[in-house]
Formats: structure tokens, sequence, C-alpha cells
């Protein structure tokens, strides 16, 4: 975004709802491996099949399952400690 261009409310609100979002599903997968720790493994084995559902030059499926694996890779080592 260059200095001209502001990001309009939707789009502030949208970042918003993205990071409440990701902090819930992150705090909930935190609880549930923490008792549940071969939920890792089965989030690890469901990683072949998650793909970007845009279209276009900008789709890049294996750069959305990367960050799936980075999560998991958090959520084992917290499992961990």
């Amino acid at each position: 975004m260059t200095e001209s261009q502001t990001p309009s409310d939707a789009t502030i609100q949208a970042r918003r709802r993205e990071i409440v979002a990701e902090h819930l599903l992150f705090t909930t997968l935190r609880f549930l491996t923490a008792r549940h720790p071969e939920l890792t493994d089965i989030l690890d084995d469901s990683v072949a099949h998650l793909g970007d559902p845009g279209g276009g030059p900008n789709r890049d499926d294996e750069a959305v399952r990367e960050i799936a694996r980075r999560f998991i890779a958090s959520l084992r080592a917290e499992t961990r400690s």
C-alpha cells in the first residue's frame, strides 16, 4: 500500500477479525493438544489436502501448507514444554 492509499474501514475490520479468529483458533488448538497430543499428528496428516482457494497467478497451495506446518510445529513445541 502506498502512502497515498489508506485502508478502508472494511479492510481494517477484516484484518482485525482475522487477527481475532487466528488468536481464538490457536488458543483452542493449544487447549486441545495439551489434552490430546495425538491431535498434532491428525492435523499434520491433513496438510496435504490443504490448498489456496484463490485463483489466478497468486494461488500458491504450497505456501498455504507451509503456514499450516509452522502452526503445527508451534503446537508440538508447546505440547512438549
